[in-house]
């Protein structure tokens, strides 16, 4: 059996669009030469779980990574990640590659070089005006919060990889 001993670890999303708040999925796509090129380099993929669908829901709806910067959030993205990172040390301990982090640009939880961030609470409909929560949305040049975490985890477990949210960069890489 031919084994690669490379492995790279994406994003929910990447592999399961059904996964995202309407109406942000992308077409497949926007995915398939980063796939198809993890294939034909014989790249193990390790899919990492989503936070947001875990905790929320399909039917949930946008957020901002303020609202995700609650010890409880942190906590349940930890608990998440241990099988994966028992996994990663396996793979380590075997004399495997992790080649990086595969996220997505502006996800409040799976971003990597940007994130969104905004005074979005309370019911959508009242406690103030619409307009002025939309006003205060902004992208911003920090991970998100999923992410941030498994940054820190992969520290502790003494691995040190890249992280990515343009698949271009990434696979200049390869």
């Amino acid at each position: 059996m031919n084994r690669g001993k490379k492995i790279v670890l994406v994003s929910h999303c990447v592999l399961n669009q059904n996964s995202v708040v309407k109406p942000y999925g992308r077409k497949a796509e926007d995915f398939k030469d980063l796939l198809m090129k993890l294939i034909e380099e014989n790249i193990g993929i390790i899919q990492l779980p989503c936070p947001e669908i875990s905790l929320y829901g399909l039917k949930r709806w946008g957020h901002v990574k303020d609202q995700f910067e609650t010890p409880h959030f942190r906590k349940q993205s930890k608990l998440m990640l241990e099988n994966i990172l028992d996994n990663i040390i396996e793979y380590k301990n075997n004399g495997y590659e992790v080649l990086g982090v595969i996220g997505i640009k502006g996800s409040p939880s799976c971003g990597i070089s940007t994130t969104c961030r905004g005074d979005w609470n309370g019911s959508i409909g009242s406690g103030g005006d619409l307009g002025e929560k939309l006003k205060s949305l902004r992208e911003v040049s920090e991970a998100g919060v999923f992410m941030e975490v498994l940054k820190k985890s992969l520290i502790e477990i003494e691995v040190d990889v890249d992280f990515y949210d343009d698949f271009e960069i990434f696979m200049e890489k390869l």
